[in-house]
C-alpha cells in the first residue's frame, strides 16, 4: 500500500511534521483519512502494524491527535531552527504525546516486528521529535528552498549546500522553472 507519502527529511520526526505541505499557500494536508495516517506509520516504518486490541481500526480521534502532534513538532522544530523561544502549549502537546509508551518491537523467527496501538505510535513519533530537538542535529535542520515549500529537513551534504528537501519532490522543479525562465528570456532577447 504506497499513498505517496514522502520521506526525504532526514528524521521520521520531520517528515511526520511535513505531512502538512506548502502551509503558506494551498495547505495539502495527507493526513485526510484515519487509513492515510495508518499507511504513513507503516511506510515511515515507525511500525509494522497499527492496531486497538481487538480491532485494527485507527478512528477518526486518532487522526486529530496526531495533526495535533505533528504541529506541535512543527512549531518547535520551527523555533528551534530559527533560535527562538519554545511556545509552551507546542510543548505541552509534544510531551504528552510522549508520556505513552512507545512502540515496542519484538524479535520474531523473521526477523524484528513491531505492532502498536495509535497512542504507541504517535508515542515513537513523539519521541523521536524530542531526541531531535535536544540532539546534535540541530545545527543542520533546514528548510526547502522552494518558497513553496515547507519541509524541514537535516542538511548532511558535504559543506551543508543542499538548497531543497529532495530532488525529486522540489530540487528538479526549481531547476526546470529557472531553465524555462533563461529559455525564455534567451528567444525573447534573440527575436528582438
Amino acid at each position: 500500500m504506497n499513498l505517496d507519502h514522502v520521506f526525504v527529511c532526514g528524521n521520521p520526526a520531520l517528515d511526520f511534521a511535513a505531512t502538512l505541505r506548502a502551509r503558506r499557500s494551498v495547505r495539502f494536508e495527507m493526513f485526510v483519512t484515519p487509513e492515510r495516517l495508518r499507511a504513513w506509520y507503516l511506510e515511515s516504518g515507525i511500525v509494522d502494524a497499527v492496531s486497538r486490541g481487538d480491532r485494527a481500526d485507527i478512528g477518526q480521534a486518532d487522526v486529530d491527535r496526531a495533526k495535533s502532534v505533528r504541529e506541535a513538532v512543527y512549531q518547535l522544530v520551527t523555533a528551534r531552527r530559527l533560535g527562538e523561544e519554545y511556545a509552551e502549549a507546542a510543548l505541552d502537546v509534544l510531551n504528552g504525546a510522549a508520556r505513552n509508551p512507545p512502540a515496542a518491537p519484538q524479535l520474531t523467527v523473521s526477523g524484528r516486528w513491531s505492532e502498536a496501538t495509535p497512542d504507541e505510535a504517535l508515542s515513537t513519533v513523539a519521541r523521536l521529535a524530542i531526541e531531535l530537538l535536544s540532539g546534535p542535529d540541530v545545527p543542520l535542520l533546514k528548510e526547502c528552498g522552494n518558497p513553496e515549500c515547507t519541509r524541514i529537513y537535516i542538511d548532511r551534504s558535504r559543506g551543508m549546500r543542499r538548497q531543497w528537501c529532495g530532488m525529486e519532490s522540489c530540487g528538479n522543479k526549481i531547476k526546470a522553472a529557472a531553465y524555462r525562465a533563461r529559455k525564455k528570456s534567451a528567444n525573447t532577447a534573440a527575436a528582438q
